[in-house]
């Protein structure tokens, strides 16, 4: 039996967002037809205009860019590699399992509960952006990694994994089913710890698939790939927007995405995964699986691709983050309403005690 669904009714307009997990959601509104009830707090109307056309906005500095540099820097650190030399980034290591192996090759940082990845979540600029896209204030954040992608060569290099015909493609994906005939609304984002360089590789995207989508499902086969587009790219051109260091890049889940492969000489790039979704804040499972993750640096269970670190766990590593009052609640430590069930006695000490 499928799990509930849960809701959030979202001020002014009560309409309430749907979903089971808090990653995709159902809405009597796609979000590229949502017609803003709030104040633009961020975005521009053209901005806001860009994003429910071509299915992707860049926030300028989100973030300042000496964060992202900290952040930078702390991928290195977390992951013993030096950013002078190379040869560290391909030390031949054992691998768990495939996935492991395809992750490092990818280039996941396996940290997500780091004080400094929190402060970008809880940055009031990155918030307000998001509330912008939903249209909502009540949000949660996603418990998302960083991404640190050297050249793809050696043990790095993408030809070790083998190619499939059909779902997840690394270069170009979406990150739902659009077959299903009410497809789910998702949003993702990035934080890009240094300035883009084409030949870096990094996110690209297919925007006008995304603002053509309807007409062109229409002629597609019924038995088409409902996460890898098969699309002529003269036609739906890709394109990489440019990034830097302390932009956040959001986009819809019904835009075709990927990451290109890194061709630079010894240039990496490196981004911080981070989205925010309407919380739901009765499904109580879920908000404590999010809280003891944060107290204890545990991965996060709401994605199995998040395998922890191999070598040295975080939580073996760190002490817990210091939430603002923001960041409480973007968690799910703090309730975003009082109607809704408030946390233990226990963890409003820990939030005040760490």
């Amino acid at each position: 039996m499928p799990a509930p669904y849960h809701y959030l009714h979202r001020a002014p307009s009560d309409v309430p967002y749907f979903s089971r997990d808090g990653d995709t959601y159902l809405a009597e509104t796609p979000l590229r037809d949502l017609r803003k009830t709030q104040k633009l707090r961020v975005l521009s109307k053209e901005d806001l205009t860009f994003w429910q056309t071509y299915g992707y906005v860049v926030v300028k500095q989100a973030i300042p860019a000496a964060s992202a540099d900290r952040l930078l820097e702390f991928a290195w650190d977390f992951q013993g590699l030096d950013p002078a030399r190379p040869d560290t980034w391909y030390e031949e290591r054992e691998f768990r399992s495939d996935l492991d192996r395809e992750l490092h090759i990818y280039g996941f940082v396996e940290a997500y509960q780091h004080q400094l990845i929190w402060d970008s979540r809880q940055a009031q600029r990155v918030y307000d952006a998001f509330v912008d896209v939903w249209d909502c204030e009540e949000l949660w954040v996603t418990l998302d990694r960083l991404n640190l992608n050297p050249p793809n060569i050696k043990n790095r290099d993408r030809a070790l994994i083998a190619p499939t015909e059909r779902g997840f493609d690394i270069n170009l994906h979406w990150d739902i089913d659009t077959t299903l005939g009410v497809p789910p609304q998702r949003v993702q984002g990035i934080i890009a710890l240094n300035d883009t360089n084409p030949e870096q590789g990094g996110f690209q995207c297919a925007p006008e698939l995304f603002r053509q989508f309807d007409r062109w499902a229409a002629l597609q086969p019924a038995d088409r790939d409902p996460i890898r587009p098969n699309i002529d790219r003269t036609e739906f051109p890709v394109v990489r927007p440019e990034l830097k260091a302390g932009d956040l890049l959001i986009w819809n889940g019904l835009l075709a995405h990927g990451v290109a492969p890194n061709t630079s000489e010894n240039g990496v790039r490196a981004v911080q995964y981070l989205s925010m979704m309407p919380a739901l804040e009765s499904h109580q499972e879920l908000r404590r699986s999010r809280v003891n993750s944060w107290r204890h640096l545990s991965t996060p269970e709401w994605n199995k691709t998040l395998v922890g670190d191999a070598t040295r766990h975080e939580s073996l590593r760190y002490d817990t983050a210091k939430l603002t009052d923001l960041g409480a609640k973007l968690l799910g430590l703090e309730s975003w309403s009082e109607r809704d069930l408030e946390p233990s006695n226990e963890e409003r000490v820990c939030a005040k005690s760490v």
